[in-house]
């Protein structure tokens, strides 16, 4: 006799779900494969679960994506029946923070790191959670601290997002994270005046920011997302409303774009609830991400208000001194672009998407490469080949000085798309290029 018990909470989940033992059972091998570990699981392993067998650690996860996906809701441990996990040992922010960044900055553990997972259910803080929360720094461990060191780390970090936007952030991002471990955490933890103190907190949050969005360039989701809750905890700690509101617009981002809309409607709703006096810039800026997360859920309705909404604010915004730099007219037409695309007029998204990169300043080369080949694609999509593989030629101009995780899916997509069409002197031309400029794996 094991005395071993049936668990009653995943039992519940199972039954919540209305799923078969194998529909279980490929949905945890669809997000392990998702995850970049691929299981093969069968119907009789997901009988030893409910019988009070415990999955290993690390499929334990997968089983709550799994329903967390499949219910819309968050599905803890403890409400499946399983341990706690180690990690929540009720780490501080800092300590968080170091784990993090040690874990990314370390070249051996990169694809561990990688393999992470992006969550739908992700428990994310509102404004009133984290706002004044001043635990994240313990003063008294290190030298006291000054507005000098502040400025030194709003100036690395604005030197590491012009490096991203010039050349990806394949390389940047374990630099950012070897600083964030070797410099700001120190900092968070040193003396300091309340102002200080603050505005090193906002500060770190703004590099936390950048280095999880770094993360989503390159494909590493879940490392991404809890980059983006220290952006969160930093941000509410330092009352730094800009910020925060900016990571959630950024949240909903990496969402739309691995197509989970109800998630991403729900990060970009809350981003603007949290922002109630924004300004025009602000405002066009967090309404072009909620028009966008909306058309990808099919809200054709709030995806056009929202769009229009963007566009009065961007007028507004752009007849004054510019406040918010990073929202511009190119980056409103993308999402213009997005919002067309995913209402069913291609040809619109890319006539919009043409203006969007006509008016892109030339050093976001990072992003431009990424918005080429997404232009390329549409203009395939609509019958138009010739035009497709011209884009395309301009896009390998760029991408050996890129690298960026999106660079190299948009090259691979190319390859995919122009095959078939090999007996078409101008993609066999195309084809050919590519083979000398892209790596072997692309094509």
């Amino acid at each position: 006799m094991t005395g071993r018990q049936p668990n009653e909470g995943l039992t519940r989940l199972f039954r919540e779900s209305g799923w078969t033992l194998r529909q279980l059972a490929q949905e945890v091998n669809r997000i392990g494969t998702e995850r970049g570990t691929p299981t093969r699981y069968q119907p009789p392993s997901v009988h030893q679960w409910l019988d009070g067998h415990l999955p290993k650690a690390d499929v334990r996860p997968l089983v709550l994506e799994a329903f967390a996906r499949h219910l819309r809701r968050p599905v803890t441990h403890a409400e499946a029946g399983f341990p706690p996990p180690v990690d929540e040992a009720g780490h501080d922010t800092v300590e968080g923070l170091l784990n993090l960044g040690k874990s990314d900055m370390d070249p051996s553990r990169r694809s561990v790191v990688g393999a992470s997972l992006f969550s739908v259910a992700l428990t994310v803080p509102g404004w009133q959670d984290v706002v004044g929360r001043m635990e994240a720094v313990q003063t008294g461990r290190t030298a006291r601290i000054g507005m000098s060191e502040v400025d030194m780390v709003v100036a690395m970090t604005d030197r590491v997002s012009e490096i991203d936007d010039q050349f990806g952030g394949r390389h940047a991002r374990p630099m950012a994270a070897a600083f964030l471990v070797n410099t700001v955490a120190p900092y968070l933890k040193a003396d300091a005046t309340e102002a200080v103190r603050k505005a090193m907190m906002s500060a770190a949050s703004d590099l936390c920011y950048l280095t999880g969005y770094m993360a989503v360039d390159e494909g590493v989701h879940g490392i991404a997302q809890q980059y983006y809750l220290k952006a969160l905890e930093l941000a509410g700690a330092a009352e730094d409303h800009l910020t925060y509101c900016t990571t959630l617009r950024g949240m909903s981002v990496q969402a739309v774009d691995l197509r989970h809309g109800p998630e991403a409607v729900r990060l970009a709703d809350a981003a603007a609830s949290a922002s109630p006096q924004a300004g025009p810039r602000m405002r066009a800026f967090l309404a072009g991400q909620q028009a966008h997360a909306s058309a990808r859920t099919g809200d054709r309705k709030n995806a056009l208000m929202y769009l229009r909404e963007a566009e009065v604010a961007m007028d507004k915004a752009e007849s004054r001194q510019k406040a918010l730099g990073s929202y511009d007219p190119a980056a409103l037409n993308y999402h213009t672009s997005q919002v067309r695309y995913e209402l069913g007029d291609a040809h619109g998204a890319v006539e919009a998407m043409h203006q969007a990169l006509r008016l892109r300043p030339s050093s976001y080369r990072r992003t431009r490469t990424d918005q080429q080949g997404l232009l390329a694609e549409r203009q395939f999509a609509v019958g138009h080949l010739e035009a497709a593989c011209a884009t395309w030629h301009m896009t390998l101009d760029d991408y050996p000085f890129v690298q960026s995780g999106r660079a190299d899916q948009r090259i691979a997509e190319m390859f995919r798309l122009i095959r078939p069409h090999l007996k078409n002197p101008t993609a066999r031309d195309l084809y050919e290029r590519a083979r000398t400029v892209a790596p072997t794996s692309a094509a």
